[in-house]
């Protein structure tokens, strides 16, 4: 099975049916990172394949946890090479996403991509949670946040939840250890307006990976006093 075959039969199983032109975006998404790779360290997968399974068609398990097509906003935090909101983009491109990290250089990166893809509504912000979750035109205005290997669950919440409007989602793409991750977040998730709606259990397709994707809904808002400062959340995760 050569890479076409294997991102176009992946996506399938995940229900999702790309088109021609979304697997040479894929495709020279792949190449754009592989290149930058050698002078930031985006990924430690390097292999093509295996970025094509454990980075793309990862972030597309989203699909079994929700119909990507209803969502209209979307903001990843912490998306570091783009995923999942770059692969998202692509693959969704009726969705308005803001991609948000803290490093600088990885949005460089993200930029490029974001050019030569000739990608629209979609943008870039170079931020920390903390500080742009205090913003007013950012804060509870998106449909969904979309999170995946940025901290655990008690600590996520608190960067994410204040983005999310009532109604919308926080789909948080995790591990084997989300039950745990569970049992320390929970009080957090509540704290900040949140309720778990569901576990969605995904297997990454042509791999043995298994993502269990918390699907948290928006039930009430966000008290003005969170997120706290840079670092806090860290330093101290609500509810634990």
């Amino acid at each position: 099975m050569n890479e076409r075959e294997l991102l176009a039969q992946g996506a399938l199983l995940l229900g999702i049916e790309l088109d021609q032109k979304q697997i040479n975006q894929l495709l020279r998404y792949k190449e754009l990172l592989l290149e930058w790779n050698q002078k930031l360290n985006l990924t430690a997968i390097t292999d093509d394949r295996e970025i094509i399974t454990k980075h793309f068609l990862d972030c597309l398990t989203v699909n079994k946890a929700t119909n990507m097509k209803d969502i209209k906003t979307l903001i990843d935090i912490g998306t570091g090479a783009g995923f999942p909101g770059l692969v998202i983009k692509i693959v969704y491109p009726h969705i308005d996403i803001i991609l948000v990290d803290a490093l600088n250089k990885r949005l460089n990166f993200l930029n490029e991509v974001i050019r030569e893809l000739k990608l629209e509504k979609i943008s870039c912000v170079h931020s920390r949670a903390e500080d742009l979750g205090k913003k007013e035109e950012y804060r509870e205005a998106f449909d969904m946040c979309a999170s995946r290997a940025v901290a655990n669950l008690a600590v996520l919440s608190e960067y994410t939840l204040p983005f999310v409007k009532q109604g919308g989602y926080l789909l948080a793409l995790k591990g084997q250890k989300l039950d745990e991750e569970l049992e320390q977040g929970s009080k957090a998730i509540q704290i900040l307006g949140g309720k778990l709606e569901e576990i969605v259990d995904a297997t990454v397709p042509f791999t043995e990976l298994n993502h269990r994707i918390a699907k948290i809904i928006k039930v009430n808002k966000t008290a003005k006093k969170y997120p706290r400062k840079a670092g806090e959340p860290t330093k101290n995760p609500l509810g634990v």
